[in-house]
């Protein structure tokens, strides 16, 4: 059976219960945003980026859920046509973000980290520098850049935080967050996507005086900064932690947190090294920790909002877990309802209605329907390499690690291939940029190559 989204109307927000800047930053809500809770409570708002296009690390919303209609059903064999590729971007993993006619991508070339704006058809408008290069183990740019009322945001793998003008690429201000906030860098480098929350600028840096930061858009300036997440163990049943090395901040992890509104408060909701964690967006204030260690200290998926709960999981752990959030009054509860053994890593996941579609990372091979009610796997196919995940008019968009595209519709009693062909002709392992749909465009990445295909239907 298809599956179909719809929009629904803008979200009601009582006058004074939130910061002015709010009542104007609320868009209308995707049906993706909202779901009743697992036991028919109400569930929670994702809050979109008032931006068009694609102005953000997985989308709108952060769901990896693209609203077109209209897009093929099936691809020819050798794939849907491929509009044009641009080359010289840099080694990178990073995904484009497609806003105004205009595109923008981060590679690595040299000693430094590459910010590129291309234009419908590839050339190249400008290129501009944000710090250095990330030369250490899989060389290469990390995060997408954000987009937010004509600037350009972005955070380099060494804690380099950039403000730009889109239109020139000139910068307007920079902050190292891990020297202002007293943060580590991590083993693969600093990989979070920047989220804008009307005027603020959210980051993670992970140090001694901050787990998460917000700054200023306009300056920079720090407008609230989180307690630190120190290790050890807590009498507060909201704030579970791992043991040792007791007293040490938790650095910051490989992924990026998303912004929804349940019971009243808008919520943060990332992962650090060691843990998933709850902020409130307003204060600052950590409202909740859960330990998640790992074997190699890799936790790189966004988080994903199931209803009332939120999906965290990583290679290495003891199951991916889906936390409910139970918002009293002023008093929050946070329960685990089940524990699942997806173990995805950097490819991400996306929820469309009551399933999580995903790859594996190493307790299994390929891509499954995840069940969000009780976490069990509903589906398996195995012949397809794990790798990225977006969702687009009742399909699935899967690319490989291999350097295979797929194109999977989902079905109750599984996910059929509706079309499938090689991006990169030899075997890799490493093809891990997120693919990205605009304007009926599909742009795919491999390093220093982006690639842009046509996937409107006739």
């Amino acid at each position: 059976m298809r599956l179909r989204l719809c929009l629904r109307s803008v979200v009601a927000l009582a006058i004074g219960s939130v910061p002015c800047w709010l009542e104007v930053w609320t868009l209308p809500v995707h049906a993706a945003d909202r779901s009743a809770g697992l036991d028919g409570a109400e569930g929670a708002t994702l809050t979109p980026s008032p931006e068009p296009g694609w102005p953000q690390w997985r989308g709108p919303r952060r769901d990896a859920i693209c609203d077109e209609t209209g897009l093929l059903d099936r691809w020819p064999a050798a794939g849907p046509q491929r509009l044009w590729q641009a080359s010289g971007l840099g080694r990178g993993y990073s995904a484009p973000i497609v806003v105004g006619g205009r595109i923008y991508l981060t590679g690595d070339l040299g000693e430094a980290l590459q910010i590129f704006a291309l234009n419908p058809a590839g050339v190249r408008l400008w290129q501009t520098t944000n710090g250095r290069a990330w030369k250490n183990p899989y060389p290469g740019a990390r995060s997408s850049c954000t987009y937010s009322q004509g600037r350009l945001y972005h955070a380099n793998a060494h804690g380099r935080v950039v403000c730009l003008e889109a239109a020139s690429g000139a910068e307007l201000w920079s902050v190292n967050v891990l020297e202002r906030f007293g943060g580590e860098n991590i083993t693969w480098g600093l990989s979070e996507n920047l989220l804008i929350d009307g005027p603020r600028v959210l980051v993670t840096p992970g140090g001694t005086r901050a787990l998460m930061a917000a700054l200023d858009k306009e300056t920079g300036a720090t407008v609230w900064a989180s307690e630190p997440l120190l290790l050890g163990p807590t009498a507060d049943p909201l704030h579970e932690r791992v043991a040792d090395p007791r007293g040490k901040a938790d650095n910051a992890s490989y992924t990026s947190p998303i912004l929804f509104r349940l019971g009243g408060r808008r919520h943060l909701v990332s992962c650090s090294l060691r843990h998933a964690f709850g902020v409130d967006a307003d204060t600052g204030k950590l409202l909740w920790t859960r330990p998640l260690p790992t074997r190699h200290s890799v936790i790189a998926a966004t988080p994903v909002l199931v209803g009332d709960s939120v999906f965290v999981t990583a290679p290495d752990t003891d199951g991916g877990k889906l936390f409910r959030l139970i918002q009293e009054g002023t008093d929050l509860r946070v329960e685990t309802r089940w524990v699942t053994d997806l173990d995805t890593c950097h490819g991400g996941l996306v929820r469309v209605g009551q399933t999580l579609y995903g790859s594996f990372y190493r307790r299994s091979k390929g891509w499954v329907g995840l069940d969000t009610r009780t976490g069990h796997i509903r589906h398996q196919l195995k012949d397809l390499a794990m790798g990225s995940v977006l969702y687009a008019d009742g399909r699935l968009y899967g690319l490989s690690q291999e350097g295979e595209m797929a194109l999977l519709e989902p079905k109750e009693d599984g996910l059929d291939y509706a079309g499938r062909f090689r991006l990169v002709a030899e075997h890799k392992n490493d093809v891990w940029t997120h693919p990205v749909i605009v304007a009926g465009r599909l742009y795919l990445r491999y390093h220093e190559n982006l690639f842009c295909y046509d996937v409107r239907r006739p």
